[in-house]
């Protein structure tokens, strides 16, 4: 405890110059703003474990996680965490080969990957925790076009090469008024497996079922288009080719300044992709994991008002029991940060949704029982 206390001391003396990386990247804050926020969450982190904790998986939060990666080892310097974004798919597969303390995904173990954890998780099994929330972004590039509204058989048919010009009729029907050119459209799609892509589709699955008629799974299943490695990869595709449209976490349309589809639901008008319409959609979430498991069922089809249909939540994955010993303190001290109310409060600068906090307590009180 003596040595927890002094890192924590030491934490708020270097509190000025521990400045959060994400914020930097998203733009999000004052110098003096940013230093106040790493010191208040220096004060509050508990330290428990030291040495290396590895972790990888999913792109969509990485911004979240260097920004909680910076403020927790300000406060615990004797704990260093090094976080790769290969992807959902590539997360998982390096967690369950035993190399990573923990994983990061965008969509909750299949039957499957649970029976295939039994291996690395001794007397256990692989348990889903909920931790960032947040849009997922349609972000395009279309020289002179803004605040474009698309629904959900149209964004289908984009993706799935049905709809090839920027000027076609359905696009035209959903944005009266706008000057739209004949553009090829250029649609973008992540070549590694991603939750990212496994959410769209079941979003596009749900509300176009009759336009979108691929299984969600992480693998992109549709022919055509072009691809990119990562939401980062896809981002500066966007960013660089006129007539392009693609998917991605919000924070990644906001730190390459990209303009992002308006979805129209049906609801009264086209809905936003923004932290507070997205949490209004996950709040309507139901956990559908047995025992302690947090994995959630979101409802993609909603038409509430101001509620952002195409949403994903990401998972840190571990074991219930059986996780390694050298790490597990540092597992539960790091998660029970990034869960806490410090670790959440984090996430709305940087364009991602809390959790609610129905769902939140859940996820606090199942992290100090892992072992």
């Amino acid at each position: 405890m003596k040595l927890q206390r002094t890192n924590r001391l030491r934490a708020l003396a270097l509190g000025a110059v521990a400045v959060s990386g994400a914020l930097v990247l998203t733009g999000c804050g004052s110098d003096d703003n940013t230093s106040k926020t790493t010191e208040k969450a220096a004060a509050d982190i508990e330290c428990d474990g030291k040495g290396k904790l590895l972790a990888s998986g999913s792109t969509a939060q990485k911004n979240a996680v260097d920004a909680w990666v910076k403020n927790y080892q300000a406060a615990c310097g004797n704990t260093q965490i090094n976080y790769k974004d290969i992807g959902s798919g590539g997360g998982i597969q390096e967690w369950l080969q035993g190399t990573t303390a923990f994983a990061g995904s965008d969509s909750a173990l299949k039957p499957d990957e649970v029976a295939a954890s039994k291996k690395v998780c001794k007397g256990g099994q692989g348990l889903n925790l909920p931790m960032v929330g947040g849009p997922i972004a349609v972000s395009y590039n279309l020289s002179g076009v803004e605040d474009l509204a698309l629904d959900a058989p149209t964004l289908a048919k984009i993706f799935d090469s049905k709809i090839k010009k920027w000027n076609d009729p359905a696009i035209k029907k959903l944005n009266p008024g706008k000057k739209l050119p004949a553009t090829d459209i250029q649609a973008f799609h992540r070549s590694d497996e991603s939750g990212t892509t496994q959410n769209l589709g079941k979003y596009l699955g749900t509300a176009a079922k009759d336009d979108w008629k691929y299984e969600d799974e992480k693998s992109w299943p549709a022919k055509g288009g072009q691809s990119a490695s990562g939401s980062a990869g896809i981002a500066q595709q966007v960013k660089q080719t006129d007539g392009a449209i693609g998917y991605f976490e919000l924070s990644y349309a906001t730190a390459n300044n990209l303009d992002s589809v308006k979805i129209d639901t049906g609801a009264g008008e086209p809905v936003a992709a923004t932290s507070e319409n997205a949490s209004k959609a996950i709040a309507d979430a139901k956990v559908v994991g047995k025992g302690k498991d947090l994995a959630l069922e979101l409802n993609y089809a909603t038409k509430a008002e101001n509620a952002y249909p195409i949403v994903l939540v990401t998972y840190e994955i571990a074991c219930d029991k059986g996780n390694k010993k050298s790490t597990l303190d540092a597992v539960k001290s790091f998660l029970s940060y990034t869960a806490g109310e410090d670790g959440q409060s984090t996430l709305t600068k940087l364009g991602y949704a809390p959790l609610p906090e129905e769902i939140a307590k859940k996820v606090r009180s199942t992290i100090p029982e892992l072992s």
